[in-house]
């Protein structure tokens, strides 16, 4: 088997803790839990040369919790924290760093009958959350680039969050 095909394959495994979490919970909301948008003074995002600039992105599942709705009814509320900013790596003066920046707070929330053990949680959180909050992401931070001049920004389809790999961590 090709090194490629290999690759594929090993990212089609789901592990079972993650398939427990994904047959027990039901999405149920996406929203926008906070936003800022901003750019720094002096710069001027309609008349700047983006060349000078580079872009960068966060993607991180925040934190999660745990709402229980009655004795066999439960909310799974996951945050995810995403970002992008126009940087200057030429500037001295670590103020001026950041040109201009976008930043989302979104909260996914998550049906489920019965308990589910926290490892199957934290499974869930890290791996599968973001595939509901992407497109709300890549819709907002798309219109926001226009509406504040700043370059049109295309992102992926699908983007897992950064932190997805860690182990022993508690979403």
């Amino acid at each position: 088997m090709s090194r490629t095909l290999a690759g594929l394959e090993k990212m089609r495994m789901i592990s079972p803790e993650l398939q427990k979490a994904i047959d027990a919970l039901e999405i149920d909301d996406v929203y926008l839990r906070e936003v800022t948008a901003h750019c720094a003074d002096g710069f001027e995002p309609k008349y700047s040369d983006y060349e000078a600039l580079t872009f960068q992105t966060r993607h991180f599942v925040k934190q999660s919790s745990l709402v229980e709705l009655d004795g066999e009814r439960f909310l799974l509320r996951v945050f995810v924290d995403l970002g992008a900013r126009w940087i200057d790596e030429s500037s001295k003066d670590e103020q001026l760093l950041p040109r201009a920046y976008i930043e989302a707070l979104f909260v996914a929330e998550y049906r489920m009958q019965g308990r589910l053990d926290q490892a199957s949680i934290d499974a869930f959180c890290l791996q599968n959350a973001s595939y509901h909050v992407w497109p709300y992401w890549r819709e907002l931070l798309n219109s926001h680039c226009t509406r504040m001049h700043l370059p049109r920004v295309t992102l992926p389809t699908v983007q897992l969050a950064q932190n997805r790999h860690r182990d022993n961590v508690e979403c």
